[in-house]
């Protein structure tokens, strides 16, 4: 620009100095007036370059002295792809970007002629144009303009632009600023999407023109509306009021509802009387809804509210509706760990506890046989209106396996089952699903003594039993394993006559002799007078405990399992098979004698000093009554009648209190079963 003033200068001079020439070469002067001419000539030259000389400094003066950052005012000259001209009073036009003065659809928003404000970003001594902005004219003023909005607390405007961490980010013409979700609107707010784009109002709270930060509340403004609302809303209410308001946000637990000024929460169990998973299914933001209100407090400002309140409660005429006993179908509501909820309908919900679903005592759980949605057939157990609740079944619509259970499995049957839980008093069999029998610790093996099941058998192992009773109303079943092979007793009975010989080995003592175990869960008794031909104050002193030995089989009482061994009979034939002396209660199967069991009966007393010389005198008689068989006259039989009828008697009394014993036994193994039996109940 600068070189074109100079040439518009230029063109000027030259154009002068022409006409004077033209005008000297068309008169033809004399001597006198050609020198007259030519001094005039050389002033009026002069005068020309003092004038333009004056005149270039006069306008140099006249121009005002700019400088960058400057904001001035200038006149649109041209517009064009280059730049927009802008004419500021320099001595040459500035050039604004295109860009600063194009909208968003990519039209240019002025023309020659329009006054604009800008900033002169660079401005330059020799030819080049001064560079000039448009945007930072703009935000100049906004800049004032926020700073003036700032010190007189007033609210600004501005155009919501994006979203951020934290917040929004708010253009204020052409100044970005920053609005944080919390200061976005009196109410909390989850998604902040819905405001981008629009144009709010707020406060600014934090200005710093030097660090360019500028941070804005919008809930400034709003709780001055929102508390004057609340303060009318708490004074125009009470509990049981229907007010209606509009739903302002959705969570898991419920909504909260705007009822003037104040939002109240309407939980998501008072929405309805029937199950709602989400609120979202009955009410959507901005929804108009009646309530009712059901808590107030004025000091804290908060409300309960409820909306199912509004509606009759099917409950009031559920006892009418679903008595006792009465079949129908619903549909699957709900299903835990400990059963399933079942919908009768809306509002009604009656539940089938998983011991109800099925007979069987190991049904599967409910959460992978049922699912939501499911339609089911059930059946009323009982309706409890006070705490609304409703029991249902579904096992009683199905066969029970106890009725037929008589039929299908009579004792004597042999069934086939697998081990389902083993406990200290026996194991529990499923012969089919529904129905577990009881193996008793005692009925599983003759072999050995089980003291726990988990010695010979395991969980889950298939094992084959017997029936041995059956009680349908009491749901028991008891079973036995070691009946299907023949005990120790009846092999050993089989095998075995008195007077045969067997191998055995001590396996316990008592006071009237030792116990031999004879096979696995088999014993036999040699009385202490058995054990040697001379006489024996203790068995130790003659066995020892497993010591292996030969004895002689003198006795084998079937009824009672009992045998009597003798191991100084060993080798003699002539010795009798068959004894007189009388088993005793603890011996089981052994033998003792009358004084023994006369010990038994009356203790101490039979142990008295005064008695040993008797017993020391008769030890030889019989010792000689052995050897020497002597002949017995008849008439002296019949004299010894009254002692052989006092043996008896003592006999009989020993025997009484054998039965009395193997009475009290029975009875003590019989209440262990019981027992366990009610275990397994």
């Amino acid at each position: 620009m600068a070189n074109e003033v100079n040439k518009a200068a230029e063109d000027s001079v030259n154009e002068t100095t022409a006409s004077e020439n033209t005008n000297t070469e068309t008169t033809t002067p004399t001597a006198e007036t050609a020198s007259a001419e030519n001094g005039l000539t050389e002033e009026q030259q002069n005068s020309a370059e003092v004038d333009f000389g004056v005149i270039l400094e006069q306008f140099e003066q006249e121009q005002t002295v700019y400088h960058s950052g400057e904001l001035v005012t200038g006149t649109v000259v041209g517009v064009s792809d280059r730049g927009v001209l802008v004419d500021f009073g320099y001595k040459s036009e500035g050039v604004v970007p295109t860009e600063e003065f194009t909208n968003s659809a990519g039209e240019v928003t002025v023309q020659k002629g329009d006054s604009v404000e800008v900033v002169i970003k660079s401005i330059h001594s020799g030819d080049a144009p001064p560079t000039l902005s448009r945007n930072d004219a703009v935000a100049r003023k906004s800049w004032s303009e926020i700073e003036d909005a700032f010190n007189q607390e007033q609210p600004i405007k501005g155009r919501v632009i994006d979203k951020t961490k934290g917040g929004l980010r708010v253009d204020i013409n052409g100044v970005e600023a920053f609005l944080p979700g919390s200061q976005v609107d009196s109410r909390p707010l989850r998604n902040l999407d819905s405001y981008i784009g629009q144009e709010i109002e707020a406060k600014i709270i934090k200005f710093s023109r030097r660090r360019n930060n500028i941070v804005l509340s919008r809930k400034a403004l709003t709780d001055e509306v929102v508390n004057q609302q609340k303060s009318a809303t708490l004074s125009n209410i009470e509990i049981g009021y229907v007010v209606e308001g509009t739903v302002k946000n959705l969570t898991d637990y419920g909504a909260f509802v705007d009822i003037g000024g104040i939002d109240g929460l309407l939980h998501v169990t008072d929405m309805s009387w029937g199950r709602l998973h989400n609120p979202g299914e009955l009410f959507k933001v901005n929804d108009t809804v009646q309530v009712k209100v059901l808590k107030l407090d004025r000091e804290k400002e908060k409300v309960s509210l409820g909306y199912k309140q509004l509606l009759p409660d099917p409950w009031s005429t559920v006892v009418e509706v679903y008595p006792v006993d009465t079949k129908l179908q619903g549909k699957v509501s709900s299903v835990t760990d400990y059963g399933v909820f079942v919908e009768l309908e809306p509002g009604v919900e009656g539940l089938v506890h998983v011991s109800e679903v099925s007979w069987s005592k190991r049904s599967k759980s409910p959460k992978k046989m049922f699912k939501n949605g499911d339609v089911v057939d059930v059946q009323v157990l009982g309706v409890d209106t006070d705490e609304r609740r409703i029991s249902l079944g579904m096992k009683q619509l199905q066969e029970n396996p106890w009725d037929l259970v008589e039929q299908k499995y009579p004792v004597g049957t042999k069934v086939r089952g697998k081990v389902r839980n083993l406990t200290d008093f026996g194991a529990f069999v499923e012969i089919e699903d529904g129905i577990d029998g009881l193996v008793h610790v005692s009925d599983i093996t003759w072999a050995k003594k089980v003291k726990h099941p988990k010695e010979v058998l395991k969980k889950d192992q298939e094992v084959d039993a017997v029936v041995t009773s059956i009680d349908r109303h009491g749901k028991r079943l008891s079973l036995s394993i070691k009946e299907l092979t023949p005990s120790a007793w009846e092999t050993f009975l089989a095998t075995h006559r008195p007077g045969d010989i067997v191998k055995g080995k001590v396996s316990r003592f008592a006071g009237f002799g030792v116990f031999v175990e004879l096979g696995e869960g088999l014993e036999g008794l040699c009385h202490i007078s058995e054990l040697s031909d001379e006489r024996v104050e203790r068995p130790e002193q003659v066995v020892q405990m497993g010591q292996e030995m030969d004895f002689k089989i003198l006795r084998i009482e079937n009824e009672d399992q009992r045998i009597g061994l003798s191991a100084r009979a060993v080798g003699k034939e002539d010795e009798p098979i068959v004894d007189t002396r009388m088993y005793s209660t603890e011996a089981k199967g052994g033998m003792a004698s009358l004084g023994e069991l006369a010990n038994l009966k009356f203790g101490k007393a039979a142990e008295e000093p005064k008695e040993e010389p008797k017993k020391e005198a008769a030890a030889p008689k019989a010792e000689k009554a052995e050897e020497t068989p002597v002949e017995v006259p008849e008439e002296e039989t019949a004299t010894e009648e009254p002692a052989a009828e006092t043996e008896t008697e003592t006999a009989e009394n020993s025997e009484e209190v054998s039965a009395e014993a193997e009475t009290a036994e029975t009875a003590e193994a019989e209440t262990s079963e019981e027992e366990a039996e009610e275990k397994s109940a």
